[in-house]
C-alpha cells in the first residue's frame, strides 16, 4: 500500500513531489520512485511519512487510503486535530518538525554519533536518513526507551570541566516551550552551528534562547528561535579526559592530616 498511499496522501496535501521530498528530508527521485513501486522506503522514512500525514505507521502500510470509505475516516481524523495542530504551529518553539532516525536489526533506535568532522555536514544532513545512516551508530541500554538521543562531539571549552572532544549524549527536545531555564543542551541552528550550552527560555517574551556558557570567560548571547532547527537535552556525557584533582584541597587536606597526627603524639606524650 505505500506507493498508492504516498500519491493519495501527497494529492491530498497539494504537494508536489519535490516539496514532499524537501518535507521527508529526501531526494525528489525517491518520491518517484516510492510512487512507482521500484524501491522500498527504509523504517526511517516509513515513520516519517506516517508522522507527516498524521496517521499510523501500520496503516500506512497496511491501509489503502484510496479508497473512499478509508480516505473519508482519515481525512476525518486530521480534521478533528487541525486546530490543535495550527495552535502548537503558531506556538514559539512548538513547530512541527519531522526527526529522522535510524534503527538496528531488531528495530531498536540507534544513538548516532555526530563526529566535530562532520559537525558542518549535519547542518544539511540532519533529516536526511541515508545521511544519518553513514553516521557512527551505538545504544546505551542506561538511557532506556523514553525518548530519542543522539550523541555530539563538542569542541572547544566553554563548558569547562567538560573538556573538548568530549560526547555528550542528547535527548531530542520536541516542544520548546518546556526548556527549564539552565538546561544544558545541544542547540542545532544555522548561524551558530552546533554548540553545547546552558539554555534559558525567552520564548514567550521574544521568540528568543539565551545561551551560557559555563566557563566564565565566555559571554552568554541570544538567538533567534527561526534558526534554530534542533534542540538535545543533555542527559550523558563520554570522555577519555578525566577531571583534575585540585590540589589546593589536596594540600588542606595534608595540613589538617599533620595537624591531627601532632596533636595524637602530644596526648601520648
Amino acid at each position: 500500500m505505500i506507493n498508492t498511499n504516498l500519491k493519495f496522501w501527497r494529492r491530498e496535501l497539494a504537494l508536489t513531489q519535490a516539496q514532499m521530498a524537501e518535507k521527508l528530508g529526501i531526494k525528489r527521485s525517491l518520491v518517484g520512485a516510492y510512487e512507482e513501486g521500484r524501491a522500498e522506503p527504509k523504517l526511517a522514512t516509513l515513520v516519517n511519512m506516517a508522522r507527516l500525514f498524521n496517521i499510523s505507521l501500520d496503516s500506512l502500510v497496511t491501509t489503502d487510503f484510496s479508497k473512499k470509505k478509508n480516505a473519508k475516516a482519515a481525512l476525518q481524523l486530521q480534521a478533528q486535530t487541525a486546530a490543535t495542530t495550527e495552535t502548537t504551529a503558531n506556538r514559539p518553539g512548538g513547530n512541527l518538525r519531522i526527526l529522522a532516525l535510524t534503527v538496528d536489526k531488531e528495530q531498536n533506535e540507534n544513538i548516532e554519533l555526530v563526529p566535530q568532522k562532520a559537525a558542518a555536514g549535519y547542518l544539511n544532513g540532519y533529516a536526511d536518513p541515508e545521511y544519518l545512516e553513514e553516521l557512527p551508530k551505538f545504544r546505551l541500554p542506561m538511557l532506556g526507551t523514553g525518548g530519542t538521543y543522539r550523541a555530539f562531539e563538542i569542541a572547544g571549552d566553554s563548558m569547562l570541566p567538560i573538556a573538548s572532544g568530549t560526547v555528550i549524549v542528547g535527548r531530542y527536545v520536541d516542544d520548546w516551550m518546556n526548556i527549564k531555564d539552565g538546561t544544558p543542551c545541544i542547540v542545532v541552528s544555522s548561524k551558530e552551528g552546533i554548540v553545547f550550552k546552558r539554555v534559558f527560555n525567552r520564548l514567550k517574551d521574544n521568540a528568543m534562547l539565551a545561551l551560557h556558557s559555563d566557563n566564565p570567560l565566555y559571554s552568554p548571547y541570544q538567538i533567534d528561535v527561526e534558526d534554530v532547527v534542533e534542540i538535545w537535552e543533555a542527559k550523558a556525557y563520554i570522555s577519555s579526559t578525566f577531571p583534575i584533582a585540585d590540589l589546593s584541597l589536596n594540600r588542606l587536606a595534608s595540613i589538617v592530616l599533620d595537624l591531627q597526627q601532632q596533636v595524637s603524639t602530644m596526648k601520648k606524650v
